[in-house]
């Protein structure tokens, strides 16, 4: 599979790079951004996936997470992927709305048109995407998953759901729950359709106490988050964890909110437990 380079940048000794591709289980081009620490340019290195929330792309962690100065001294590369697939054919909200549509991926492969055609990002994190970046640069064969918010749920659920592919898996401020929150609920009916018994499998509340968890799991959720009650639900989540006997911290954090300025408070935390598994 061809990449083609858009950017490049050097950064804390190492290279952010930004690339375009064809996608076969979107159907588009996709676009992604790469972290690769000076250690990649001796040996291969592990690699963190980077999921990112609604109204995101590849571009929002890279720029403003702050994290190159931890993965650097770490040796961790990370790739951040695009949040959903983009391009004149792909199928959007009537009203542009933010939690629906581009930009909104949330990591599902869409069953109901017209948003099956293009809405596969559940195939290509899972598939496409690491075997894009094996064939492409120093990696080796471990990999973990974090996110934030709609990329902190994509990143429980697909976790959860291939614990053989990784490591370990952190979150900010995840939605756990989104079959019971709005932006869930309004997302699943129209990439899934009314058959509730098919959004489980994209549930971290319902994934966990079905399965339980090999992985260990780190989330820092801010007090002062907007979105706490409605649409994160981190109390679910808790309740469930506490059923099951799984390596699990939820970290509440006092006075922080859902923006980029929380993420940068504690990605060294995330990167340093990270780096415990890969």
């Amino acid at each position: 599979m061809s990449i083609q380079l858009l950017s490049q940048n050097t950064v804390f000794g190492g290279r952010h790079q930004r690339y375009t591709h064809q996608a076969h289980s979107t159907n588009t081009q996709m676009t992604f951004a790469i972290f690769l620490p000076p250690q990649a340019q001796q040996h291969a290195v592990p690699v963190l996936y980077w999921l990112s929330g609604l109204t995101c792309n590849d571009e929002n962690f890279m720029q403003k997470a702050g994290a190159f100065r931890k993965a650097a001294e770490l040796g961790i590369a990370i790739v951040a992927p695009d949040t959903s697939p983009r391009g004149e054919t792909v199928a959007d909200d009537a009203e542009q709305a933010y939690d629906l549509g581009l930009g909104a991926g949330f990591y599902l492969n869409a069953t109901q048109a017209p948003w099956d055609k293009h809405y596969q990002m559940y195939s290509y994190i899972v598939d496409e995407l690491p075997a894009l970046i094996a064939e492409h640069f120093p990696v080796t064969n471990k990999q973990s998953l974090a996110g934030h918010s709609m990329g902190g749920h994509g990143a429980l659920t697909i976790g959860l759901k291939n614990s053989h592919q990784y490591q370990s898996i952190s979150a900010f401020s995840p939605i756990t729950n989104p079959t019971e929150c709005p932006w869930g609920i309004k997302a699943f009916s129209h990439y899934l359709g009314n058959d509730q018994s098919t959004w489980a499998e994209y549930d971290a509340c319902k994934l966990l106490a079905k399965h339980g968890s090999r992985l260990p799991i780190l989330i820092d959720q801010g007090d002062a988050d907007g979105f706490l009650e409605e649409q994160l639900k981190p109390n679910h989540l808790i309740d469930v964890a506490a059923q099951q006997d799984i390596d699990f911290e939820l970290r509440m954090q006092a006075g922080y909110d859902h923006s980029y300025f929380f993420i940068s408070s504690f990605i060294d935390d995330h990167l340093s437990f990270h780096a415990k598994y890969l």
